[in-house]
């Protein structure tokens, strides 16, 4: 018998058996993203990223340009390409011709109404069709979804018929009320509620004894105010810009900013200066509105679309 001692025991080769393909360690990739890491743009990037926002802030820069100049001086062959010194006076123009003070003071109501109102219907809505189970849920997501391919212009008759009957013509209430729910927000609530929102959430409020009431102002809303800050910020986008049913809906005494826009250019020979202040003028407060709650909705994007 053959004794080996503890020394050259330990220096003796091990056999280790093959592991298994595409287990072994791999060369670390320079395009995975760890956790807290970003990817660093190129020039290309840069150049996109620069020519992109030139491009969209070109015709505002070109508003502003038109509504500091004479009309003479915009419709020359040569157009300016530096503001001039007629802003303030093109504005106090533009303001006293379509009365547009109260014309902003509608269009704030009528956009403020149907965003607080689209919102809260569409997230019950959402709600509903995401996590409820009730008899032909599916059939009436459909005819929600179905609606979206009808034409708005096909419904302007009825619709028109009906706000004379119930006395709203050239009234706020007929812009407002039929527009309180839109389809795409009630679908857009619930694709966001399906992954957002988990059962065990909702099962957890109800054992603690929590009613229906309770569970949507204690476990729907919150989970839900991402999507809804940027379903907040599409609707009253659209509001604001909606030219067609309150042209038809309301009169001249009673505009919408918009409506009080198209009486600017409604005459024989418009003043195109005049008419790029008063568009200057409906286009400031959608900015302003960008530059306050902006940050709070890419926040909003941001943390919604992170999972712990």
């Amino acid at each position: 018998m053959t004794l080996t001692s503890p020394a050259s025991a330990s220096t003796a080769p091990v056999r280790t058996a093959p592991l298994p393909k595409g287990t072994g360690p791999t060369r670390p990739s320079r395009f995975r993203m760890g956790a807290g890491q970003q990817m660093k743009g190129g020039p290309f990037a840069y150049l996109a990223l620069a020519v992109i926002g030139f491009g969209s802030l070109l015709p505002l820069y070109w508003t502003l340009v038109a509504a500091s100049r004479t009309q003479d001086e915009v419709l020359a062959s040569t157009p300016p390409f530096l503001p001039g010194g007629r802003l303030l006076e093109n504005v106090a123009t533009a303001w006293e011709q379509a009365n547009l003070g109260k014309a902003i003071v509608n269009s704030v109501i009528v956009s403020s109404s149907i965003t607080a109102a689209t919102l809260f219907f569409c997230t019950l809505a959402g709600y509903a069709f995401a996590k409820m189970r009730f008899r032909g849920r599916g059939w009436l997501m459909t005819a929600v979804i179905a609606t979206l391919t009808i034409p708005p212009q096909l419904s302007v008759v009825p619709l028109f018929m009906m706000m004379s009957g119930l006395g709203w013509g050239g009234q706020l209430e007929s812009v407002i009320f039929p527009t309180l729910v839109s389809a795409f927000g009630v679908f857009f609530m619930r694709q966001y509620l399906i992954e957002a929102l988990p059962y065990e959430l909702i099962e957890a409020a109800k054992i603690d004894g929590a009613n229906n009431f309770r569970i949507v102002v204690s476990v729907v809303l919150p989970v839900a105010r991402p999507a809804m800050m940027v379903l907040g910020m599409l609707t009253f986008v659209q509001a604001w810009n909606d030219f067609f049913w309150p042209y038809l809906a309301l009169n001249q005494q009673n505009p919408t900013l918009q409506v009080a826009l198209g009486q600017l250019s409604a005459s024989y020979t418009p003043d195109q200066s005049i008419v790029m202040a008063g568009a200057l003028i409906s286009t400031l407060p959608l900015l302003v509105v960008f530059v306050v709650f902006g940050k709070k909705i890419v926040g909003g994007i941001m943390s919604g679309a992170v999972k712990g």
